[in-house]
């Protein structure tokens, strides 16, 4: 035997009992050496790798082109792998993550063949510390710098499936009510993450929970295999998070996509190694919560501070639409210093959680109910008129005066309630609460017991009857104050039948002056009657006017005041009008509120009768907002009723309004009156109205109210758009003409 061959058996002898795994390929990438480490690493017996292409112990990803790999190094001799060391991940036969240090090297025989071996360490132990240790460094420093609990765990569930190859890893909160919630699953289907949120885990599943940790995989995987392994997922490693005191608050889970991993301890174990971290999550989230519960909530009732509800009432605000208005109550609770001096803090306080827990007992769900301090709560109702706020007022004084038990003491109290209401007492949360402690106030100074609104819209009155009394005398008597015309059109052609005209006051300083404001004014200094008659005798002159600049205007609708129609000298006042502007009572029409409907005084009676034996036509505006009454509908000498804009808000979507305009549009046909339908906004809201037959629409779809000179525009355009759609009047082309001749 030669010395090379000696030599030779020597080293390969050597290399078989080497701790590392050795591996020896030849210049066709077959393996010719496998060492007892090596069977030991790969889980392979050498027979079963002897012979074979080496590509059978690489990890899958990579095998197909395994060989290009090789051959590359062998025709350049350049290579990027041989001579140096690096960490590689393959699998087991039996399915286990190894990770191992490859290094390298390659061979030259004297032959001129080129061998391949290869020395790889197990340093799966080391691997896989390095990873938690990373994994720790991380989610510790998300957790210091404050991130939400939602981030915290994508970065936790991302970082851990980076480090399982085909891993689906889940953290899940435990609600208090027993509900799970998955905070994080970034690769998790939707539908197995829906079925995990529809889990309800009693008092009894969670104290299994707490003593078995197999339970998180019965409740997260047993129960739900058949649809997992319909989404690809194979098998589940999970268990239970719990807090310090041993109480169990989430559960962490990872998928799996292979099914070859039945002894792989790597997923259990970077399961096991998470719980810290989740564990730490959730409480670092419960502190956060409970915090911001005593920044928000008084610690004795549980409720909503003084500071928090001035924010809620800022978002009312600020969703507030049209013509919805909400109500603030400021509850305080009458000689309450007696309650506190009689029955001492301890019981004091057991006093105030009972006002506390009656007053949410009579809430709804959508009401807002705060503690503001000492003996004073704050209800928001949102949605609510006020003939709504007297009932919920009243409910409020009998739940609090019902006997109480505090102690060995039977008690029973009173309470006092003041009352604002936005947007009428105030345009932000400050005065509206300032104007309810206010009525409050008032209510205890009355008597106690009681409630009271508060008194904002009555000094805004008497501060426009100082101001705007003298400033209107002034615009009237100089003739400042003007009308505007909304159009009025039939439903089923579109064609004008009428304007309604609309008082506009513009003063020189104080600018432009809402009607509600000046109209309220009048008719608290007694001017509205001269408002009134100008109001008449304008349109009579704007209709002559109009038909003078052939502006066919077919009627205007006038506005009166209730006191109007106790003076028994307006039929003759309309009449002499009439005669002098020489126009017919049909072109005249009055409108009348509810309120002079329900005066059943012979005067209003006989002056209402009077009109309408003049000819001028009679108009019962705002149909529907009041106390109407049909038998006095049908005793009025009435030919048109106007239903409210309220109706119109919402009525594409409100069956309740459409059921409402319904109805009156079917008494009014009955009674042989007109209807007319006011605040028309959408096509929509004009395609139901044309469906149930209403007569005639007014509102912005159609135009505004206009200026005189703004109407005969609008007049003219529209009769222009008719003729030129109306091919029966269109002009004829020359070309038609000739053949027409």
């Amino acid at each position: 035997m030669s010395k090379s061959h000696l030599s030779a058996e020597v080293l390969l002898s050597a290399l078989e009992q080497a701790i590392d795994a050795t591996v020896i390929i030849d210049d066709k990438n077959n393996v010719i050496f496998f060492n007892k480490a090596a069977e030991n690493l790969w889980g392979l017996p050498k027979q079963d790798v002897i012979g074979k292409n080496v590509s059978t112990l690489v990890p899958l990803v990579h095998r197909a082109d395994h060989d290009s790999f090789i051959d590359k190094n062998r025709r350049s001799g350049v290579s990027k792998i041989v001579g140096t060391s690096r960490e590689v991940e393959f699998a087991r036969a039996d399915g286990e993550y190894v990770c191992g240090e490859l290094s390298l090297s390659k061979v030259l025989t004297g032959e001129g063949r080129i061998y391949y071996m290869g020395v790889m360490k197990n340093v799966t132990n080391e691997s896989q510390q390095r990873k938690i240790l990373i994994l720790q460094n991380d989610v510790l420093q998300a957790l210091a710098s404050d991130m939400l609990i939602q981030d915290v765990a994508d970065l936790l569930c991302r970082r851990v499936e980076g480090f399982v190859p085909g891993a689906v890893a889940v953290l899940m909160l435990i609600t208090p009510e027993g509900r799970l919630r998955v905070l994080s699953s970034p690769t998790l289907p939707k539908r197995y993450r829906a079925a995990l949120e529809t889990i309800h885990l009693s008092s009894t599943a969670m104290e299994k929970l707490r003593v078995d940790a197999s339970q998180a995989n019965r409740l997260v995987w047993d129960s739900y295999r058949s649809l997992g392994i319909s989404l690809g997922l194979q098998q589940c490693f999970s268990t239970p998070v719990k807090t310090q005191t041993g109480e169990v608050s989430g559960i962490f889970a990872l998928y799996s996509r292979d099914n070859d991993h039945k002894r792989n301890s790597w997923p259990q174990r970077i399961v096991d190694s998470c719980l810290p971290f989740c564990a730490l999550a959730f409480e670092q989230n419960a502190t956060k919560q409970h915090i911001s519960h005593l920044s928000n909530f008084d610690s004795l009732t549980g409720l909503l501070n003084r500071s928090s509800v001035h924010k809620v009432l800022e978002g009312m605000i600020a969703k507030q639409e049209g013509n919805h208005q909400f109500a603030i109550f400021m509850l305080d609770i009458d000689r309450f210093r007696d309650i506190n001096d009689a029955l001492g803090h301890v019981y004091a306080d057991q006093f105030l959680v009972e006002i506390a827990h009656r007053i949410r007992s009579i809430a709804k769900d959508d009401y807002i109910v705060s503690r503001s301090g000492g003996d004073e709560f704050v209800v928001a109702v949102p949605n609510c008129r006020n003939e709504d706020a007297i009932k919920f007022a009243e409910m409020l004084i009998n739940t609090i005066a019902k006997p109480m038990q505090i102690g060995q003491n039977t008690l029973t109290i009173s309470c006092s309630v003041g009352i604002s209401t936005f947007p009428d007492n105030g345009p932000d949360s400050e005065s509206l609460l300032s104007n309810a402690d206010v009525a409050m106030r008032q209510a205890k100074a009355e008597g106690r017991g009681t409630y009271r609104f508060a008194n904002f819209e009555k000094n805004q009155v008497a501060q426009d009857r100082l101001v705007l009394g003298s400033a209107l005398r002034d615009s009237l008597a100089r003739g400042a104050l003007n009308l505007h015309y909304q159009p009025q059109v039939r439903t089923h052609t579109l064609e004008l039948c009428g304007v309604e005209a609309l008082s506009r006051w513009h003063h020189p300083h104080l600018g432009n002056i809402f009607p509600s404001r000046f109209i309220a004014v009048a008719e608290e200094t007694g001017q509205i009657e001269a408002i009134g008659r100008w109001s008449l005798q304008e349109s009579c002159r704007q209709m002559v006017q109009w038909d003078r600049d052939g502006i066919h205007v077919p009627t205007v609708a006038v506005n009166l005041s209730a006191v109007h129609f106790r003076n028994r000298a307006l039929p003759e006042y309309i009449a002499n009008l009439l005669r002098h502007y020489n126009l017919t009572p049909d072109r005249l029409t009055v409108e009348i509120t509810e309120s002079v409907m329900m005066d059943s005084s012979s005067d209003t009676e006989e002056v209402l009768q009077a009109i309408r034996t003049l000819g001028a036509g009679l108009s019962m505006d705002d149909f529907g907002t009041g106390y109407s009454s049909l038998s006095r509908l049908t005793r009025l000498p009435l030919t048109e009723i106007k239903i409210d804009r309220s109706f119109i808000n919402d009525f594409e979507h409100d069956t309740n309004a459409q059921a409402v305009t319904m109805a009156v549009i079917g008494i009014g046909s009955r009674l042989g009156m007109t209807v007319v339908t006011e605040g028309v906004e959408t096509e929509q809201q004009r395609h139901l109205l044309e469906e149930l037959k209403c007569d005639v629409m007014q509102g912005y779809l159609f135009a505004k109210p206009l200026a005189p000179k703004d109407l005969e525009q609008w007049v003219r355009q529209r009769r222009t758009i008719k003729e030129l759609a109306d091919p029966a009047k269109k002009p004829k082309t020359v070309s038609e003409k000739n053949k027409s001749n």
